[in-house]
């Protein structure tokens, strides 16, 4: 056990050494004006209340009324203030704040250069002289004043910074809190007078301000799975986390080497993931000059893309698939890209299939076979782009008679805003609930629909003056419960309502099964909804949660539904800090602690569900991004090629995670994406029919459409399967691994092995049999 292992010297001196130190905690927003100097106001009125010593330094609220107001009774120690070009600055007080030694300093724009002749240069080095003498600091930063991001905020926004610090500054913190806040609600701002400093500022427009948003979630994602990688390998765990794709790429010095890493480029950014390239080479092998100029655009076109590229010795062809995954699970690899083999089946079976090979050798990671295209195409060293252009305005063309009550249907329809989190006591009521309030204040008539407090008196104390609308009691079984009254809600029609947990399931006996269907019968009435939801209840993620926690989450809501929002907003809270808040009862009553600690709540977890909700907002951001149809808006790069997804299942468990990773595939991919199953034989079991129907049922809530195919033996199951496939003119073809194991290969006639020779001329997927992921 890690408990056991005995400290390094040098360790134990690390340990000792932040004994002494103090604790550093980063605010990091995407913009001025996402509410970081708030939130860490807020903080420091929080610490006060427990005691501790906080003071305030070179703090600017800009006026905002929200921010003024957590400053209020915090003490504060006088800034030197100074001029530059016209300009006010606000620099530390470094001598009076060692002076008076509190135990936190509050203190904005960790960017921030110090006037000509300060004793340090920057605000970090005052930051940095801080925490050696044993004082905390919370200070706060924009994602565009990072050392590597501005460059790129540049080159995409056009906006420019004065000063910026280094990106691995945010490696030096104990604690970084990321402030998601949607465009939507900055431009509010703006509105209401909030953001004066911002009037004609580049940011505000709407296209930057969701790249740099983009920026910021991906930039903690990655701070984040670093922290998670380092914690498993002290827990001695190995293994991809779960919530980060990494796709490995096996090339060779052949005119279709750059073919499979452009691809596999293209794989790893729509997916949000990073990529390696490998190459196997014979150890005592003399590449020819051709080889060799392969070898060289190679590694430039990996250097290029930033993927990590290694050559490794192979001494005999038959040791490739074990060297190979051998390499994949040694660097957590989750996809693995080749190419399609080009054997007959009586080739492979004397010289030995690689592709058997490495399918018979993994477990837990996924198998992509590239569609050889060069009979059809021809060869090539790099792929051709198609040219895309602008859809053409029509302002002239009369609108059908349903695309004019879609579109009053859009108009009538209330707002819809989720705060998503990535595990439960983040702060997701409280938010909502705060919003509400400010909502109150400006005379909106705003109603508690549906609240679940969970005992949290800091969220109860948040309902304010806000006014509740009575719930609906149900009998059931015997006992009384109760639900949101959705008939109450409609017949007040206030402008708002919050509505809690977006994924309870309702008493059996009530109108619609989900919440989710009531907030939507709401929205259709013209009244604008808050809601909460946690990152594990999305449909697609179901298999990924059940990975990294070990929980199957049963309530769920189909990942539409997130996409349907006007606005999707992200509470990130790092996991030692969540962790505090339940060893405090904040989330749960304090006999439950241990246990949750114990299970849902380990470290380990909330770092990875942390990552995952990190990265799926990014995701639903850069999809936002690229369906307002700017030029070059999306991160990850247009998708110019048409796809079609036809995903292979049969009645196993294994079923729904295929669906829900063709689901999540389309989805990125911007592609049409069909289930196929084949029954074998005439008749079929009431069991079996019930297992059909879910499956279609879950198809169907994911926006696929499913088909049920009759094979009158499994020999014919392959080329039904295709014969769909190609009828669909599908492009990629998922399905499952196939079992392994000697006997069951041999009195069991495979479908993967007559699929993948037949069906060379698209992508295949081959997806692994125990590693579920989003």
């Amino acid at each position: 056990m890690e408990g056991f292992r005995r400290k390094t010297p040098e360790e134990l001196l690390l340990s000792i050494s932040k004994i002494h130190r103090g604790w550093l905690k980063i605010y990091i927003g995407a913009f001025s004006g996402s509410g970081k100097t708030y939130h860490m106001l807020r903080e420091g009125q929080a610490l006060k209340q427990q005691g501790i010593e906080v003071v305030v330094c070179a703090v600017s609220t800009m006026q905002r009324p929200e921010t003024s107001e957590q400053l209020a009774d915090l003490e504060r120690i006088p800034s030197i203030h100074w001029m530059k070009d016209g300009t006010a600055r606000k620099d530390l007080n470094m001598e009076m704040i060692l002076k008076r030694n509190p135990e936190v300093v509050l203190v904005d724009g960790l960017a921030h250069r110090n006037r000509p002749g300060a004793e340090h240069p920057s605000r970090l080095d005052d930051i940095r002289y801080l925490l050696g003498h044993g004082i905390s600091v919370i200070t706060t930063v924009n994602v565009y004043e990072l050392d590597g991001i501005s460059q790129l905020a540049h080159k995409l926004t056009g906006i420019e910074v004065e000063y910026s610090v280094k990106a691995e500054t945010l490696e030096l913190a104990d604690e970084v809190r990321l402030i998601d806040v949607s465009p939507e609600t900055l431009l509010k701002r703006l509105d209401e007078g909030h953001l004066r400093s911002m009037k004609d500022s580049v940011l505000l427009k709407r296209g930057n301000l969701g790249m740099l948003r983009e920026l910021a979630l991906r930039l903690v994602a990655e701070g984040v799975n670093d922290t998670l990688v380092k914690h498993r390998e002290e827990q001695g765990l190995t293994g991809p986390t779960g919530a980060l794709e990494r796709i490995l790429v096996s090339a060779q010095y052949h005119w279709n080497g750059s073919i499979y890493i452009r691809r596999g480029q293209q794989i790893a950014r729509r997916l949000g993931g990073d990529m390696r390239v490998v190459v196997f080479v014979p150890p005592d092998k003399h590449l020819t000059r051709e080889e060799a100029a392969f070898r060289r655009s190679i590694r430039k076109l990996a250097e290029k893309v930033e993927a990590a590229f290694e050559e490794l010795p192979l001494p005999a062809r038959r040791k490739l698939p074990g060297t190979l995954v051998n390499y994949a699970v040694r660097h957590n690899v989750t996809r693995i890209v080749l190419g399609h083999s080009k054997q007959s089946r009586w080739q492979e079976f004397w010289r030995g299939s690689i592709v058997g090979g490495v399918l018979r050798k993994t477990k837990d990671i996924d198998i992509f076979f590239m569609a050889d295209r060069a009979d059809h195409e021809g060869g090539r060293v790099l792929p051709t782009h198609r040219q895309t252009s602008k859809p053409f305005s029509e302002p002239y063309r009369r609108l059908s008679k349903q695309e004019v009550e879609r579109k009053i249907e859009r108009i009538k329809r209330g707002k819809f805003k989720v705060y998503i989190g990535a595990a439960p006591g983040v702060g997701k009521t409280y938010i909502m609930l705060r919003e509400g309030n400010d909502l109150l204040k400006k005379g909106i008539d705003v109603m508690i629909g549906l609240l679940e407090t969970h005992g949290r008196q800091e969220t109860m104390a948040q309902a304010g003056g806000l006014s509740s609308i009575p719930r609906k009691a149900m009998d059931y079984r015997g006992a009384s419960l109760e639900e949101m009254d959705v008939a109450a809600i409609i017949a007040r029609n206030p402008e708002v309502v919050l509505i809690d947990e977006l994924a309870h399931t309702n008493v059996p006996g009530s109108k619609n099964k989900k919440r989710y269907e009531d907030v939507m019968e709401v929205l259709d009435a013209g009244i604008s909804v808050i809601t909460t939801v946690n990152v594990q209840h999305l449909e697609s993620l179901n298999d990924a949660v059940e990975h990294i926690t070990g929980v199957r989450v049963r309530e769920t809501v189909p990942d539409s539904i997130l996409r349907l929002a006007d606005e999707v907003e992200l509470i990130d809270v790092a996991p030692k800090a969540l962790q505090q808040r339940l060893r405090e009862g904040k989330i749960y009553a304090l006999t439950k602690v241990e246990q949750a600690l114990n299970h849902f709540f380990k470290t380990g977890n909330l770092i990875a569900l942390r990552e995952l909700a990190l990265r799926e907002i990014a995701d639903d951001v850069d999809e936002r991004l690229e369906a307002s149809q700017q030029e070059g808006a999306s991160l990850r790069g247009p998708w110019r090629r048409r796809e079609c997804i036809n995903v292979s299942v049969s009645a196993s468990d294994c079923a729904e995670r295929l669906i829900r990773r063709g689901f999540r595939i389309a989805h990125r991919l911007k592609a049409d994406w069909h289930v196929v199953h084949v029954h074998v034989g005439e008749t079929m079991s009431e069991e079996v029919k019930r297992r059909i129907q879910a499956l279609q049922e879950l198809t169907v809530r994911l926006g696929g459409e499913f088909m049920l195919e009759h094979a009158p033996k499994r020999s014919k199951v392959a080329g039904i399967i295709l014969e769909r496939a190609n009828g669909c003119k599908s492009t990629q073809l998922i399905m499952g691994q196939p079992l392994n194991g000697f006997w069951v290969r041999l009195l069991r006639s495979s479908v993967v092995s007559p699929l993948l020779r037949r069906s060379r001329h698209m992508d295949v997927l081959i997806v692994g049999n125990s590693m579920p992921r989003g």
